[in-house]
Formats: structure tokens, sequence, C-alpha cells
């Protein structure tokens, strides 16, 4: 389970947020990618689909922070998307939760 890829698909613009879809676990040996695109990322929003990310570990909730904190720096919101319990779990046992917007979905234009 360890060795599980992350594919991170670029959805483009949505409602004047940037849209990353992540598909397999974001831990310490797959978050260099998703660094990158995050940091990418300027003048607007952020919606990180997690609706197929199975676990984040230390590193990965690390990255998140980070991204969390350009974004706020920006001016910019990020918002995780169909999280399931046990990344939503992992956030809250690190006190991180409250720093994320939440949807179940990611939010499509009409």
């Amino acid at each position: 389970m360890r060795d599980e890829p992350l594919v991170i698909e670029d959805c483009g613009t949505q409602n004047q947020k940037r849209v990353l879809k992540l598909s397999g676990p974001l831990t310490i040996a797959t978050l260099y990618e998703f660094q990158n695109l995050v940091r990418s990322n300027v003048g607007m929003g952020l919606v990180l689909d997690f609706t197929s990310v199975p676990y984040v570990d230390s590193a990965g909730v690390g990255a998140l922070v980070g991204a969390y904190v350009r974004h706020q720096k920006e001016g910019h919101s990020l918002t995780l998307a169909g999280v399931n319990e046990r990344v939503r779990n992992t956030l809250k046992i690190t006190q991180v939760e409250s720093f994320f917007q939440y949807s179940d979905s990611v939010p499509h234009v009409a």
C-alpha cells in the first residue's frame, strides 16, 4: 500500500478556482509533484479533489498545510472535496482540520 503512486489531474478552472484531482495516497514518497503544482497555482483559489485519496501521512499533512499557508497569504481559499473519514481523522488528530474548507464533491459550473 505504501508504494502506490499519486496521480494528479489538473482539471482546469471552475468558478474562479483551479481544480486538481488526486488519485492515490499523499505521502512523503508522492508529495513532490503535488507541491510543484500547488506552487504554480497563482491568482486564484484551489480545490483539491480527494475523492480517490485513501490516506495521507504526516508529510502529506505538512504539504497540505504549506498549500493552505501559501493560499492564505495570497488571499485565496483552499477547499478539500470528497475527503474520506480516514483522511479527515488524520487532519483532526494533527489539529489542522479547521484550516481548510470542505465540500462533499467538486462544485461544477451550472
